[in-house]
């Protein structure tokens, strides 16, 4: 019996520099069309977050108003939806569950402002987005529950 052996070459072939440049390029290319539109979305999402938060706010005062017939004043602020307020007006139905668990903070670990009466409404709500103060253009433009709820 005659036995053959077949011997199987594997061929190991690696990529070539031209290769591996291609590929190098489009990732490059993939990098700078796609880097820009999820760079810059953070402050996006703060103020999206901000605009819900006020939302909320804004839901649980007219909740307040339901109860009570008026919005807390601004001595009593929205420390009114948390625990029940002292002070004029006096609070007649208040929840005992409160209206809100706390209230938050804006995403930029600034306080809510809260204004009763307001002058775009019944009461002002607003943060003062990024820089914190009144005025600003963009993510520092103040953001107020009567541009969010229109």
């Amino acid at each position: 019996m005659n036995s053959k052996t077949i011997e199987y070459q594997t061929v190991q072939r690696g990529f070539t520099l031209i290769e591996i440049m291609v590929v190098m390029v489009i990732l490059g290319l993939l990098v700078a069309i796609v880097a820009p539109n999820i760079m810059g979305r953070s402050d996006q999402a703060r103020v999206t977050v901000a605009e819900t938060q006020l939302s909320n706010i804004a839901n649980a005062l007219d909740l307040y108003r339901l109860d009570n017939s008026h919005y807390p004043s601004t001595q009593q602020g929205l420390e009114a939806l948390v625990s029940k307020p002292s002070g004029s007006p006096e609070p007649r139905n208040w929840n005992p569950e409160g209206y809100l668990n706390s209230v938050p903070e804006d995403p930029w670990g600034n306080d809510y402002q809260y204004i009763s009466p307001g002058t775009e409404g019944p009461y002002d709500l607003f943060s003062y987005g990024a820089d914190g103060r009144e005025g600003g253009e963009e993510d520092d433009a103040d953001i107020s529950v009567w541009k969010v709820r229109n």
